[in-house]
């Protein structure tokens, strides 16, 4: 018999066993063959690789990812993230959906890539309701019977709407789950539930939400774990006192190591695999980082021929100079080379190709300083006033009250210590236009505006003075969308996202550049987050607690309540 590719003398990471054996390996049609010790391994050959001792280990799987969080097309991510060695990925592309709709989905199911991607139905477009956000598209119960007619699509993506999912059984959440378990009733359904436990975290699994990707303690993954309920750590997530409590129980069975969202500077750097380093640099046996990035993922979204070396699977693998720091020196898809070491994270051959009006999307007034002026209905000095208080560490907001003083029958916020939130409808639908005050945010005079506001994608632009901001706003509609920093009435900093306000087709390494200026305006301006862009653009995410803004107004998540900027 003659096969098309024979490795011999590799370190072989044996699932089953979780160890690590020499062996000779045998590929064939895109599939590994036979795996033998290597003195027994007699087969003619087309090719041959002597691997000379170094690790091979599955291609790493990521169950839960947003493609669009890295603000490039599938085509281009494809190419980027097999050079860390992610050979499949399950793809929840809500953020295109709430832009486009179905038509976002299927302009991704369309693109040409080298990477296997598979997706989860979006179940949270919006990711509240109508009546709390306004978005460009929605996901209801036909375009889920639609998608799930695609081979592609194998999951349900987060259930993220709290209130509609433990209270509300008629709610449009609620339809699509008794859909999806009507129409594929073994379809893996996935949860975002932060901060959730006990008779609550029940009424989520009630309804067959049986994993959550959200930060996680070890209270919380102690809990979700001997609940039944699957875990996906994020980067947040992999600590060393949740991987503690994970050796001391050997919950690796019940969990898998996942990126969520994961942005184009950061992913030229590293993908999966810096997460899977991560977890075991934070104390997780090398053995169980990479089972829980192998085959637990593929084994929780149901693939029956990868996640492993072994015959029948898919040939789906990296070699490994170093396995501890997981020092990667080639990376091979269904059996064909496609990274080596030292090369440049490429670009796909044929541009990603979108329909014209997906570079036109952005459909808002130009502010004029007049809209950021703020009546009061009060004699009084000063007002009393909700505000969101921003985390350095995390995404989570408080809510706070603070006295803010009145000028002309004005609110005077721009002597008031705090930033003015603005969030603009740029759908074209209603003109809605909501505003907030944010505590712990930038402290220098500029603005900060973005179209990437998760996850209705909204105009939305911050500051602390107002011509900086109406700036920031023009700049932005110049540009059909993406960030813009303003200092001083110039800018500092700028991104363009053309395709729908969220991506670029631009080379990653183009656009890692300009992201990086853009984090560098906003420290300029004083914003402090270990993830400056994240906690921008997750100010307007009302499913992150706990206190949000979308284009209706301020919320609290929980509740679902809207809470006014002045009180009285």
């Amino acid at each position: 018999m003659t096969i098309d590719l024979l490795i011999t003398n590799a370190n072989v990471f044996n699932t089953f066993l979780k160890t690590f054996e020499l062996k000779n390996v045998a590929i064939q049609d895109g599939k590994f063959f036979y795996l033998s010790p290597v003195s027994e391994m007699d087969f003619d050959f087309l090719e041959q690789l002597d691997a000379k001792g170094k690790t091979m280990i599955p291609g790493l799987i990521d169950i839960h990812l947003h493609i669009e969080s890295s603000m490039i097309p599938p085509s281009i991510f494809s190419k980027v993230g097999l050079t860390h060695g992610v050979t499949t990925i399950v793809a929840d592309s809500h953020e295109i959906a709430n832009v486009f709709g179905i038509k976002g989905i299927q302009a991704f199911l369309a693109e040409e890539t080298e990477m296997d991607i598979f997706y989860a139905i979006p179940s949270s477009v919006p990711s509240t309701t109508s009546k709390l956000e306004t978005t460009g598209g929605t996901i209801g119960i036909e375009e889920v019977r639609e998608l799930l007619a695609d081979p592609r699509v194998i999951a349900l993506g987060e259930a993220m709407n709290f209130k509609g999912i433990t209270s509300e059984p008629d709610s449009l959440i609620r339809q699509i789950l008794r859909e999806t378990q009507t129409l594929k009733p073994f379809l893996p359904l996935e949860g975002h539930i932060p901060r959730v436990s006990g008779i609550d975290l029940a009424k989520f699994m009630f309804t067959g939400i049986t994993a959550d990707h959200t930060h996680q303690t070890p209270e919380s993954i102690y809990e979700k774990i001997s609940s039944g309920m699957f875990i996906e750590l994020q980067k947040k997530s992999l600590t060393k006192e949740n991987l503690a409590l994970i050796a001391k129980y050997n919950f690796y069975e019940y969990l898998a190591i996942i990126t969520d969202d994961i942005m184009a500077d950061d992913l030229l750097e590293g993908h999966l695999n810096a997460n899977v380093k991560l977890a075991i640099e934070c104390g997780m046996p090398v053995e169980q980082a990479i089972y829980t990035s192998t085959y637990t993922p593929a084994r929780r979204m149901g693939f029956q021929d990868r996640g492993a070396i072994a015959s029948g699977f898919i040939a789906d693998f990296i070699l490994l100079d170093d396995v501890k720091s997981l020092d990667i020196s080639a990376v091979y898809k269904a059996g064909k080379l496609v990274h080596t070491k030292g090369e440049q994270i490429g670009y796909p051959e044929i541009k990603p190709q979108f329909p014209e009006n997906f570079y036109h999307s952005l459909h808002c007034k130009k502010t004029t300083l007049e809209d950021f002026k703020i009546p009061v209905n009060s004699t009084s000095d000063a007002v009393l006033c909700n505000v969101i208080r921003i985390q350095e560490t995390s995404t989570f907001t408080e809510h706070v009250q603070r006295e803010i003083p009145v000028k002309d029958g004005y609110l005077d916020w721009e002597t008031s210590g705090l930033a003015l939130l603005m969030v603009m409808e740029r759908y074209g639908k209603n003109g809605n236009i909501a505003y907030a005050l944010v505590e712990n945010t930038i402290s220098k005079k500029g603005a900060i505006a973005t179209t990437w506001a998760h996850d209705h994608h909204n105009l939305m632009v911050m500051g602390t003075a107002a011509e900086d901001m109406m700036l920031a706003q023009h700049q932005l509609l110049e540009m059909e969308g993406g960030y813009v920093v303003i200092q001083d009435k110039q800018v500092s900093g700028s991104c363009p996202l053309p395709i729908g306000g969220i991506l670029s087709d631009k080379p990653i390494q183009e656009l890692g550049r300009q992201l990086k200026e853009v984090r560098q305006g906003m420290v300029a301006l004083g914003y402090k987050n270990a993830n400056e862009i994240m906690s921008f653009s997750t100010l307007s995410l009302p499913v992150s607690p706990n206190i949000k803004i979308t284009d209706v107004g301020m919320m609290d998540v929980r509740t679902q309540e809207l809470i006014p900027l002045m009180e009285g």
